[in-house]
């Protein structure tokens, strides 16, 4: 029984520290277990599109070009221009563009709801005084006391149709500076968030030139809306390359000068990960690309990738191509645009389980057409896989059960002497062919699968906005009601009813103190993650009972054969 307390302590401890924890994060104190907090500060979009360009710091890889590449908002500088802004809508976005740089500075998804739950579309990009989440590019590599066309150059607009009526459109601008002209062409698909971005560099000068391209993201640190300080999802930039694999970069390490990210690659890409959405530019493969994570001003930082490009004698064009990603974490769809693309869904060490769990669930859902039915039947196929080993466990505990009484009295002979109280324990366990460890370790085994599901259905994006029954219209968000965690509680107090009383009083008031912080927990968790756990308790519960009700009749036999 020694190991059963150890476990309680374990579990209620880690409970406690998670409810620290949060609070601490919401209290906009840094987490115990790494990441930046959450932060309400208000960005300073100035410094990032300041109209002197600044050198890039010492010790940038795009140092190695002939000339002193300049990126704009490497440092702070003092003005705010803006240009004028276009207007441009397909089946899934409504975008705005700004003339100044040709920037992405604001990007609707129309198929998706708005932080407050209303019908209003959701705001992935923005520039507003609230928010500043834009995609920037730009051509640097210019003589000293010159500059190419970057976000900072005023660019017109080439091409006249601002609303998809086909199944693509080509949003074109142009801007020519210091001998070179930069034509940067949007491509716009039907139905998707993958959006072919093509850089025509020409050298209209009289001197070769060495230019190189810049991607760029540029975004506060500031959490989404919404975001719970009951459980935390990662948002900041993200590195992938097929040597490092994914790289998470929080916004504090930036700060800190401690960000660690592969520097230089020849593919991958680079994003910024928020909760159930990203941003991403994806260079050519094969290509070398320097990668680099910085802090522009207060509350604002940018992940960039700068790409080289052969040596352009005049009149010489090069064609850089890329790709944006605006848009959720749709898996299937992203992979397609880059290899690793779709690991912005991060299930952290777990991915090896939940990778097949979620392709599981949307399997189900393809036949069920309803995200709510698909949790409850992944939920019932997984206990029904697990069990043989859930069936072990109960038994054990029935049998731990009948024997209680039996322990209580073994505690009240021996007192304090803990040496014969235990001889005489596991010799009555020998007796009864009862191992007290059979209850835990069938237990132990399933807790990866079912960690692993929780981070599934916490990061899918395909909860947010769907509806189950009656009063969730959304399994992403909370229960309006409070009726699942409420069940929630209920099925676990029954659980612990089910379950042998522990001899200690202590154990038995924190078993008892477990639905509460638990089930205090669910109520601000995602109805799909509660209506998971009612479904695992009640599907547990009725496991038990029959288990229990089985071994009864074992023993009522056996009794009647002696």
């Amino acid at each position: 029984m020694d190991i059963r307390r150890t476990l309680l302590w374990i579990i209620f401890s880690f409970s406690l520290l998670l409810l620290w924890n949060n609070w601490q994060v919401h209290s906009g104190m840094p987490s115990l277990f790494g990441g930046s907090p959450a932060s309400t500060q208000t960005a300073q979009p100035a410094e990032a599109t300041g109209t002197n360009p600044a050198d890039v710091p010492a010790g940038t890889p795009v140092a190695t070009n002939a000339a002193a590449d300049a990126v704009p908002g490497s440092n702070p500088a003092v003005a705010s221009p803006t240009g004028q802004q276009v207007q441009v809508k397909t089946d899934v976005y409504e975008l705005t563009f700004d003339t100044l740089g040709a920037q992405l500075v604001k990007a609707q998804l129309s198929q998706f709801s708005g932080f407050d739950g209303s019908d209003s579309p959701m705001v992935l990009l923005d520039n507003s005084p609230n928010s500043f989440y834009v995609a920037q590019t730009g051509v640097v590599g210019a003589p000293a006391g010159q500059n190419f066309p970057t976000h900072l150059t005023p660019f017109r607009l080439v091409s006249t149709d601002t609303t998809l009526a086909g199944d693509a459109l080509d949003v074109v601008f142009e801007a020519e500076s210091d001998g070179v002209k930069v034509t940067k062409t949007y491509t716009l698909k039907r139905g998707s968030y993958d959006i072919h971005v093509t850089h025509d560099i020409q050298n209209t000068g009289n001197a070769p030139v060495t230019p190189s391209l810049y991607l760029q993201l540029t975004r506060d640190g500031n959490d989404p809306p919404n975001t719970s300080f009951f459980y935390n999802t990662f948002t900041g930039p993200a590195v992938y390359s097929a040597e490092e694999k994914y790289q998470k970069i929080s916004f504090s390490d930036i700060d800190k000068g401690k960000a660690n990210y592969i520097k230089q690659a020849n593919d991958g890409w680079i994003a910024v990960v928020q909760h159930y959405f990203a941003s991403a530019w994806v260079p050519v493969e094969g290509k070398t690309r320097f990668n680099e994570a910085l802090r522009l001003g207060n509350n604002l930082y940018a992940i960039r990738s700068i790409e080289p490009t052969a040596t352009l004698a005049p009149g010489d064009t090069v064609a850089v191509k890329a790709q944006l990603w605006v848009g959720p974490q749709d898996q299937d769809a992203m992979q397609a645009v880059a290899p690793g693309l779709d690991v912005v869904v991060d299930y952290g060490f777990l991915t090896i389980i939940s990778k097949p769990l979620f392709k599981l669930m949307t399997w189900i859902h393809d036949f069920v057409g309803n995200w709510g039915w698909t949790i409850v039947l992944l939920t019932v196929l997984i206990k029904l896989v697990f069990y043989p080993l859930s069936a072990a466990s109960y038994r054990s505990m029935a049998k731990m059960k009948q024997v209680t009484p039996r322990l209580q009295a073994l505690r009240e002979k021996f007192g304090d002497d803990r040496g014969k109280l235990n001889q005489a324990m596991m010799e009555m366990y020998r007796t009864e062919k009862i191992n007290p460890l059979g209850g835990c370790l069938p237990m132990l085994i399933q807790i990866p699968v079912f960690i692993a599901l929780y981070w599934v259905l916490l990061g899918s994006v395909e909860m947010r906005g769907a509806p189950w029954i009656l009063w969730i219209h959304d399994l992403a968000a909370r229960d309006p009601y409070f009726i699942l965690p409420a069940i929630m509680m209920a099925t676990m107090f029954l659980q612990i009813k089910l379950n042998p009383t522990p001899p200690d009083p202590m154990q038995a008031r924190i078993m008892m103190l477990m639905p509460l912080v638990f089930g205090g927990m669910m109520f601000f968790f995602p109805a799909g993650l509660v209506l998971y756990w009612c479904v695992n308790n009640a599907i547990s519960i009725a496991q038990q009972r029959y288990i229990m009700h089985k071994l009864d009749k074992e023993q009522a036999q056996a009794k009647a054969h002696r």
